[in-house]
Protein backbone atom coordinates (compact mmCIF):
# COMPACT_ATOMS: atom_id res chain seq x y z
CA UNK A 1 0.00 0.00 0.00
CA UNK A 2 1.17 3.56 -0.72
CA UNK A 3 0.34 6.89 0.88
CA UNK A 4 1.83 10.35 1.46
CA UNK A 5 2.71 12.32 4.55
CA UNK A 6 3.48 16.04 4.64
CA UNK A 7 6.40 17.49 6.61
CA UNK A 8 5.89 21.21 6.14
CA UNK A 9 6.63 21.81 2.47
CA UNK A 10 8.14 18.36 1.97
CA UNK A 11 5.98 15.52 0.70
CA UNK A 12 7.09 12.01 1.60
CA UNK A 13 5.86 8.99 -0.36
CA UNK A 14 5.38 6.03 1.97
CA UNK A 15 5.27 2.46 0.69
CA UNK A 16 4.55 -0.32 3.16
CA UNK A 17 5.58 -3.83 2.25
CA UNK A 18 6.82 -7.10 3.67
CA UNK A 19 10.24 -5.95 4.89
CA UNK A 20 11.95 -5.89 8.27
CA UNK A 21 13.44 -2.39 8.40
CA UNK A 22 12.61 1.18 7.41
CA UNK A 23 14.42 2.63 4.38
CA UNK A 24 14.59 6.37 3.66
CA UNK A 25 15.70 7.65 0.26
CA UNK A 26 16.06 11.06 -1.38
CA UNK A 27 16.12 10.65 -5.15
CA UNK A 28 17.61 12.79 -7.91
CA UNK A 29 17.02 14.87 -9.85
CA UNK A 30 14.56 16.95 -7.79
CA UNK A 31 14.99 15.39 -4.35
CA UNK A 32 11.85 13.27 -4.14
CA UNK A 33 11.55 11.60 -0.71
CA UNK A 34 10.43 8.01 -0.23
CA UNK A 35 10.14 5.77 2.82
CA UNK A 36 9.78 2.02 2.55
CA UNK A 37 8.38 0.68 5.82
CA UNK A 38 7.28 -2.70 7.23
CA UNK A 39 3.57 -3.51 7.09
CA UNK A 40 3.41 -3.65 10.89
CA UNK A 41 4.32 0.05 11.31
CA UNK A 42 1.46 2.52 11.63
CA UNK A 43 1.56 5.83 9.79
CA UNK A 44 2.08 7.90 12.97
CA UNK A 45 5.24 5.93 13.81
CA UNK A 46 6.48 6.44 10.25
CA UNK A 47 5.79 10.19 10.54
CA UNK A 48 7.81 10.40 13.77
CA UNK A 49 10.67 8.55 12.07
CA UNK A 50 10.56 10.98 9.13
CA UNK A 51 10.59 13.99 11.48
CA UNK A 52 13.75 12.71 13.17
CA UNK A 53 15.38 12.60 9.70
CA UNK A 54 14.07 15.98 8.52
CA UNK A 55 17.40 17.81 8.72
CA UNK A 56 19.11 15.01 6.79
CA UNK A 57 16.37 15.08 4.13
CA UNK A 58 16.77 18.85 3.67
CA UNK A 59 20.54 18.49 3.46
CA UNK A 60 20.26 15.85 0.73
CA UNK A 61 17.70 17.88 -1.21
CA UNK A 62 19.91 20.96 -1.08
CA UNK A 63 22.87 18.91 -2.29
CA UNK A 64 20.85 17.65 -5.27
CA UNK A 65 19.55 21.12 -6.12
CA UNK A 66 23.08 22.52 -6.14
CA UNK A 67 24.55 19.64 -8.12
CA UNK A 68 25.63 20.43 -11.67
CA UNK A 69 23.37 19.32 -14.52
CA UNK A 70 24.31 18.26 -18.01
CA UNK A 71 23.09 20.64 -20.66
CA UNK A 72 20.41 19.23 -22.98
CA UNK A 73 21.80 17.70 -26.17
CA UNK A 74 20.71 19.04 -29.56
CA UNK A 75 22.79 16.62 -31.71
CA UNK A 76 24.65 19.33 -33.59
CA UNK A 77 28.16 19.37 -35.03
CA UNK A 78 30.96 19.74 -32.45
CA UNK A 79 28.59 19.10 -29.56
CA UNK A 80 30.21 17.28 -26.63
CA UNK A 81 29.23 13.68 -25.91
CA UNK A 82 30.83 11.20 -23.54
CA UNK A 83 31.75 7.52 -23.70
CA UNK A 84 33.39 5.83 -20.69
CA UNK A 85 34.15 9.23 -19.21
CA UNK A 86 36.00 10.49 -22.29
CA UNK A 87 34.79 13.54 -24.20
CA UNK A 88 34.06 13.24 -27.92
CA UNK A 89 32.88 15.82 -30.42
CA UNK A 90 29.83 14.92 -32.49
CA UNK A 91 30.14 14.98 -36.26
CA UNK A 92 26.78 14.86 -38.02
CA UNK A 93 26.67 13.10 -41.40
CA UNK A 94 23.42 13.47 -43.34
CA UNK A 95 23.09 10.67 -45.85
CA UNK A 96 20.29 8.62 -47.41
CA UNK A 97 21.47 5.40 -45.85
CA UNK A 98 20.88 3.27 -42.77
CA UNK A 99 21.53 5.35 -39.62
CA UNK A 100 24.80 4.46 -37.90
CA UNK A 101 27.23 5.60 -35.22
CA UNK A 102 31.00 5.20 -35.32
CA UNK A 103 33.94 6.30 -33.17
CA UNK A 104 36.74 8.01 -35.06
CA UNK A 105 39.64 9.32 -32.97
CA UNK A 106 38.11 12.04 -30.76
CA UNK A 107 34.82 12.14 -32.68
CA UNK A 108 31.50 10.33 -32.63
CA UNK A 109 30.25 10.13 -36.21
CA UNK A 110 26.45 10.14 -36.31
CA UNK A 111 25.04 9.19 -39.70
CA UNK A 112 21.33 9.93 -40.21
CA UNK A 113 19.04 10.72 -43.10
CA UNK A 114 18.68 14.43 -44.01
CA UNK A 115 15.08 14.41 -42.75
CA UNK A 116 16.00 13.00 -39.31
CA UNK A 117 14.46 14.85 -36.37
CA UNK A 118 16.23 15.56 -33.10
CA UNK A 119 14.25 12.69 -31.54
CA UNK A 120 15.46 10.30 -34.24
CA UNK A 121 19.08 11.36 -33.78
CA UNK A 122 18.73 10.78 -30.04
CA UNK A 123 17.20 7.35 -30.63
CA UNK A 124 20.11 6.32 -32.87
CA UNK A 125 22.70 7.53 -30.36
CA UNK A 126 20.86 5.92 -27.44
CA UNK A 127 20.68 2.55 -29.22
CA UNK A 128 24.42 2.73 -29.89
CA UNK A 129 25.15 3.62 -26.27
CA UNK A 130 23.05 0.67 -25.06
CA UNK A 131 25.01 -1.67 -27.29
CA UNK A 132 28.34 -0.37 -25.97
CA UNK A 133 27.16 -0.99 -22.41
CA UNK A 134 25.79 -4.45 -23.19
CA UNK A 135 29.12 -5.43 -24.70
CA UNK A 136 31.08 -4.29 -21.62
CA UNK A 137 29.03 -6.01 -18.90
CA UNK A 138 29.57 -9.76 -19.60
CA UNK A 139 33.33 -9.55 -19.00
CA UNK A 140 32.77 -7.89 -15.63
CA UNK A 141 30.23 -10.49 -14.56
CA UNK A 142 32.56 -13.28 -15.70
CA UNK A 143 35.40 -11.70 -13.69
CA UNK A 144 33.44 -11.37 -10.45
CA UNK A 145 31.34 -14.55 -10.43
CA UNK A 146 34.20 -16.85 -9.33
CA UNK A 147 35.53 -14.26 -6.87
CA UNK A 148 32.13 -14.02 -5.16
CA UNK A 149 30.95 -17.61 -5.75
CA UNK A 150 27.68 -16.35 -7.26
CA UNK A 151 25.93 -16.75 -10.58
CA UNK A 152 24.11 -14.01 -12.52
CA UNK A 153 21.38 -15.58 -14.64
CA UNK A 154 20.59 -12.50 -16.73
CA UNK A 155 21.32 -8.80 -16.96
CA UNK A 156 19.39 -5.97 -18.57
CA UNK A 157 20.25 -2.37 -19.37
CA UNK A 158 17.54 0.27 -19.13
CA UNK A 159 16.93 3.94 -18.46
CA UNK A 160 16.63 4.47 -14.71
CA UNK A 161 15.83 7.84 -13.13
CA UNK A 162 16.58 7.12 -9.49
CA UNK A 163 19.31 4.46 -9.27
CA UNK A 164 22.37 3.15 -11.03
CA UNK A 165 21.33 -0.48 -10.81
CA UNK A 166 19.04 -3.01 -9.20
CA UNK A 167 19.05 -6.70 -8.36
CA UNK A 168 16.44 -9.40 -7.84
CA UNK A 169 18.18 -12.06 -5.76
CA UNK A 170 15.32 -14.55 -6.19
CA UNK A 171 15.76 -14.63 -9.98
CA UNK A 172 19.48 -13.69 -9.97
CA UNK A 173 18.80 -10.88 -12.43
CA UNK A 174 20.56 -7.52 -12.36
CA UNK A 175 19.60 -4.31 -14.15
CA UNK A 176 21.97 -1.47 -14.96
CA UNK A 177 21.36 2.18 -15.83
CA UNK A 178 22.14 2.98 -19.47
CA UNK A 179 23.74 6.26 -18.40
CA UNK A 180 26.68 4.31 -16.92
CA UNK A 181 28.11 4.03 -20.44
CA UNK A 182 28.92 7.75 -20.29
CA UNK A 183 30.82 7.43 -17.01
CA UNK A 184 34.39 6.20 -16.39
CA UNK A 185 34.55 2.37 -16.59
CA UNK A 186 35.53 1.88 -12.93
CA UNK A 187 32.09 3.21 -11.93
CA UNK A 188 30.35 0.59 -14.07
CA UNK A 189 32.44 -2.09 -12.36
CA UNK A 190 31.53 -0.69 -8.94
CA UNK A 191 27.80 -0.82 -9.75
CA UNK A 192 28.09 -4.36 -11.16
CA UNK A 193 29.85 -5.50 -7.99
CA UNK A 194 27.30 -3.71 -5.82
CA UNK A 195 24.40 -5.50 -7.51
CA UNK A 196 26.18 -8.86 -7.48
CA UNK A 197 26.80 -8.52 -3.74
CA UNK A 198 23.02 -8.37 -3.39
CA UNK A 199 23.00 -12.00 -4.52
CA UNK A 200 24.73 -12.71 -1.21
CA UNK A 201 22.93 -10.11 0.91
CA UNK A 202 19.65 -8.57 -0.23
CA UNK A 203 19.64 -5.50 2.02
CA UNK A 204 22.12 -2.70 2.67
CA UNK A 205 22.97 -3.91 6.16
CA UNK A 206 26.25 -4.41 8.00
CA UNK A 207 26.91 -7.71 6.23
CA UNK A 208 26.44 -6.04 2.84
CA UNK A 209 28.97 -3.34 3.78
CA UNK A 210 31.42 -5.97 5.03
CA UNK A 211 31.13 -7.84 1.74
CA UNK A 212 31.64 -4.67 -0.29
CA UNK A 213 34.72 -3.85 1.78
CA UNK A 214 36.07 -7.32 1.11
CA UNK A 215 35.51 -7.40 -2.63
CA UNK A 216 36.10 -3.73 -3.49
CA UNK A 217 37.88 -1.74 -0.75
CA UNK A 218 37.56 1.54 -2.72
CA UNK A 219 33.81 1.21 -3.29
CA UNK A 220 32.95 4.23 -1.13
CA UNK A 221 35.22 6.44 -3.23
CA UNK A 222 33.64 5.18 -6.45
CA UNK A 223 30.14 5.70 -5.02
CA UNK A 224 30.85 9.27 -3.93
CA UNK A 225 32.54 10.20 -7.20
CA UNK A 226 29.77 8.66 -9.32
CA UNK A 227 27.02 10.38 -7.36
CA UNK A 228 28.93 13.66 -7.52
CA UNK A 229 29.04 13.77 -11.31
CA UNK A 230 26.65 16.13 -13.11
CA UNK A 231 23.08 14.88 -13.14
CA UNK A 232 21.51 14.04 -16.47
CA UNK A 233 19.43 16.85 -17.91
CA UNK A 234 15.75 16.24 -17.13
CA UNK A 235 12.74 18.39 -17.91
Amino acid sequence: MATQIQLGSIQVDVVQKNIKNVHLSVYPPEGKVRISAPLRMDIDTIRVFALTKLSWIKKQQKKLQQQARDTPREYLNRESHYLWGKRYLLELIEKNAVPAVELHHNKILLQVRPSATEEKKQAVIDAWYREQLKQAIPALIKKWEPLMSVKVEKFFVRKMKTKWGSCRPATRVIRLNTDLVRKPPEYLEYVVVHEMVHLLEASHNARFITLMDRFMPKWRLFKDELNGLPLKHET
